[in-house]
């Protein structure tokens, strides 16, 4: 999970991080809100930490532009103004949850994946599976990215079904083997890598960013950072 930590007091952002990084996280440091929304609107992050009171631009101002700009991914904001009216007005401009300053660190770690559990089930909305830009109806049978059809196979449907019912997993082989052909193949054969750039050619190719990963000696990832 890459998170992305906007927050201006140097002691306070390598707290954070150390913690973060011991905790499995990858941490990204902007010092402003500026430089923040930058990074923001280059890279792909899985959860934002906002300090409010930043130098420029202030984390409630960041927060907006990062809704205005369809960026969902979970913001927790940190503020030292523990007031109702404060936390009101972040919540209002589009955080999802808000955190007081001084604070425990474990008290930080149990939001953070409070709000990356209800992130990770938002990809789920009725009949649609939805990573990026891709969507998948699963009653019509439909794949759609940037709202231009794709037309796949059988087989490539199953395999980006699945794919896309456990997006951000490494997935082995085997597992594709199982779950999309259902019979037990000799590992030796090359049909789930023939198949996976099957998918690529039509998924990927023409659109960003690119969702399918290769995690060398493991299998495959879909994620869209």
């Amino acid at each position: 999970m890459h998170v992305l930590l906007v927050e201006d007091e140097p002691g306070i952002a390598n707290v954070i991080t150390k913690g973060l990084g011991e905790a499995g996280y990858t941490v990204s440091v902007a010092p402003d809100g500026n430089t923040g929304l930058q990074m923001a609107l280059s890279h792909s992050y899985d959860l934002y930490i906002l300090d409010i009171m930043l130098p420029g631009m202030n984390g409630m101002e960041l927060c907006t532009l990062l809704r205005k700009a369809k960026d969902n991914k979970p913001v927790l904001m940190l503020t030292a103004l523990g007031t109702t009216e404060n936390v009101v007005a972040g919540l209002e401009k589009g955080a999802d949850d808000y955190l007081v300053k001084p604070f425990k660190f474990s008290e930080l770690l149990a939001r953070m994946k409070a709000l990356l559990r209800r992130s990770a089930g938002n990809f789920i909305e009725g009949n649609k599976l939805r990573i990026s830009n891709l969507e998948l109806d699963t009653d019509a049978r439909i794949v759609q990215r940037d709202h231009t059809e794709i037309h796949l196979t059988s087989t490539e449907y199953r395999m980006l079904e699945y794919m896309m019912k456990n997006q951000r997993k490494v997935i082995s082989r085997m597992d594709l083997l199982e779950n999309v052909w259902g019979v037990d193949f000799n590992m030796a054969t090359n049909v789930v890598d023939v198949y996976v750039n099957y998918l690529r050619k039509k998924v990927d190719r023409d659109f960003e960013p690119k969702l399918i990963h290769t995690v060398i000696g493991m299998g495959y990832i879909l994620k869209d950072s």
